[in-house]
């Protein structure tokens, strides 16, 4: 982790902003209005230390959103999106980004736009699918004559609705393994 001036941070700093974040994912998650106060609190340092770290609430938000598609774009690329066959990519890729969004859920799911820094992970998240739905058609995965944005798009809405449960807000008590194979069975499949 570095700083906005690209300073690496001290192993202690860089654990205080991760202790942080994930008290105020755990905190937001329960409670949106959260202050920064009962993010200090749940976190267990002093209001002035997340200060210290975070000018403002939203900053802390932006660096949570940025980290959360970090580690989204790690568990993509831990599939090997470039050189693994597809299917295989799909399934990986599916159960990896599944465990990364139970753990950000308040992070992921915020409607305002994310700072520059998980904009760009975004972008590049987004181009490393779009290229692998373009293997897959290639594949015969995907018919010829599919927009694959709209490929795109319903594969990130399985996803969200199989991390995140819809409605009910529950994510399924399965094993990522077996949702990742649902969701890429409804995807490439349908339901009927």
């Amino acid at each position: 982790m570095s700083t906005n001036t690209g300073r690496k941070l001290r192993a202690d700093a860089e654990r205080s902003i991760r202790t942080i974040m994930e008290a105020a994912e755990r905190l937001l998650s329960q409670n949106p209005a959260a202050t920064m106060e009962q993010i200090a609190q749940a976190a267990g340092v002093a209001r002035a230390t997340i200060h210290r770290r975070f000018a403002s609430r939203e900053e802390l938000i932006d660096t949570m959103t940025a980290a959360a598609w970090n580690d989204i774009a790690q568990a993509v690329e831990a599939s090997r999106p470039a050189t693994a066959p597809p299917l295989v990519v799909l399934h990986q890729a599916t159960a990896n980004v599944l465990q990364i969004k139970s753990g950000w859920r308040f992070a992921l799911a915020q409607t305002t736009p994310p700072g520059a820094a998980a904009q760009q992970t975004f972008a590049e998240v987004i181009a490393v699918c779009d290229a692998l739905f373009a293997r897959a058609r290639e594949d015969g995965l995907i018919r010829q004559d599919v927009d694959l944005v709209w490929v795109r798009r319903i594969y990130l809405a399985l996803l969200g609705e199989a991390a995140h449960g819809g409605i009910t807000g529950q994510a399924p008590a399965e094993h990522p393994d077996t949702v990742a194979a649902r969701v890429v069975d409804t995807l490439l499949h349908g339901v009927g």
